[in-house]
């Protein structure tokens, strides 16, 4: 990261630290891909376990990886700042809280997966492969929320790419671990969807270690001296941390969790409906990616210039910032008006389940227009350590708002399923405007 005095540096800078977090988020998501293509190759109960497990799992990770987040905002300002010399002991801290929240998560998963499960009401064997793999997964907590701290360090520095090609390198791993330890091959046990769990956690360690050795080898972060000393555990860091972290882990919690409510509540219109929602959902989460990685890249170099008391170069961040996200949900939203059928029929071949996802995707076009504005609002507000707004109007706009309106008209024979979507745009629709007037607030306040 570095000082910027025109429009063109600024845009040169954001898009040197947006393209690689967006291919990051990319390779996150394949990792999940993978694994839901090579389980359901194994079998289609070790794809109903795994997508049980992995239902159950995500808004875990998305909460806790969201209450680490709380890293970026701060090294950010310290960067800004100059304070380099502060980095390190928050680093650590930050470590010492991941390793911490790992172990609540693990103890969490021992005594409640199981009888989570049985009240789900599900087949003994598909409960049985969702238990296993979520044992499996448990084997890779500590290292991926440790690997989230580093990456907070090396990205909040401006080296987005080599966060990038960590992740780049360590996708083909757990394709190849899948490959082995699914199916089989080359005398590993062949351990069908509970081998993606497996996978996924040798990876995890994987990404822990090289992230570690980058910090500890490359010159543009050997200066910091990470890991030279080991301080002592600092409960009023872990408290600047949890108040800053909870509430960005909370509305990432609500985020994630209210579709996974919704794919339960779908369930009395039919398998061919839950199909093609979910179909939909995925290809608004993909599409998700670039306005959610915008919003990071404003996280980091809104706190940066916060740091630096340059308010005005974060005012100017921030139109870029959302001006562009606003512009690709325009560009994406007429791609799928327009190629409609197209991306429903990269899901399925059914003709029910193909028409039933293209109706879905017309609502998927509005609703990606308000993640455009809401996503990378709450990235800037991150950057300016304003987070509590964030989070209650995550709260609102999926459960108070949302899920309710959607409840409601989902039994109006009008809407049916897709009263649960309008919901959706609603309460978005809402919540952005809310999280504007809460930014135009904070910015006009920094300035006085």
């Amino acid at each position: 990261m570095k000082q910027t005095y025109t429009l063109q540096e600024k845009i040169r800078q954001l898009v040197i630290i947006l393209l690689p977090i967006f291919i990051t988020q990319l390779s996150l998501c394949s990792l999940s891909f993978f694994d839901a293509m090579m389980s359901g190759h194994a079998s289609q109960h070790d794809l109903a376990g795994v997508a049980i497990g992995s239902n159950l799992w995500m808004p875990v990770f998305s909460g806790i990886n969201g209450i680490l987040m709380a890293l970026t905002p701060i090294i950010a300002q310290l960067n800004g700042a100059g304070r380099h010399k502060e980095m390190p002991f928050i680093v650590l801290q930050g470590c010492y809280l991941a390793v911490v929240l790992a172990g609540i998560v693990i103890l969490a998963g021992i005594v409640l997966a199981g009888p989570v499960l049985s009240l789900m009401g599900l087949e003994p064997v598909v409960a049985d492969i969702a238990y296993r793999f979520l044992a499996a997964i448990a084997l890779g907590v500590v290292p991926l929320f440790l690997s989230t701290a580093l990456r907070s360090f090396i990205d909040t520095l401006g080296y987005t790419r080599i966060t990038m090609l960590i992740m780049l390198g360590a996708l083909p791993v757990n394709v190849l671990l899948n490959y082995l330890l699914v199916f089989g091959h080359l005398g590993f046990p062949r351990l069908g969807g509970v081998g993606t769990g497996y996978a996924s956690a040798l990876t995890y360690w994987l990404i822990l270690v090289f992230s570690a050795l980058t910090i500890v080898r490359m010159p543009q972060f050997r200066g910091y001296a990470i890991f030279n000393k080991w301080y002592a555990v600092s409960l009023a860091t872990w408290q600047e941390l949890l108040r800053i972290g909870v509430p960005i882990g909370f509305a990432i919690f609500c985020e994630t969790s209210i579709f996974g409510v919704v794919a339960i509540l779908m369930a009395r219109f039919g398998t061919v409906t839950i199909a093609a929602h979910q179909a939909a959902i995925n290809f608004a989460s993909l599409v998700y990616m670039l306005p959610l990685s915008i919003s990071m890249a404003l996280t980091i170099v809104v706190g940066f210039e916060v740091g630096a008391k340059r308010f005005r170069d974060a005012r100017q961040y921030t139109r870029m910032g959302v001006g562009f996200a606003v512009f690709a949900a325009i560009f994406c939203a007429l791609g799928l008006l327009v190629f409609n059928q197209e991306v429903a029929s990269l899901y399925t071949n059914d003709a029910d389940v193909l028409v039933l996802t293209q109706h879905f995707l017309l609502y998927a076009a509005f609703f990606q227009l308000s993640d455009a504005v809401a996503a990378p609002v709450q990235g800037v507000l991150r950057g300016y350590k304003d987070v509590k707004v964030t989070f209650i109007m995550a709260l609102l706009s999926y459960w108070v708002i949302g899920l309710p309106v959607g409840y409601m008209l989902s039994y109006h024979q009008t809407f049916g399923p897709f009263g649960y979507w309008i919901g959706f745009i609603v309460g978005l629709a809402v919540g952005a405007t809310v999280l504007l007037l809460r930014l135009i607030s904070v910015q006009r306040k920094s300035q006085i």
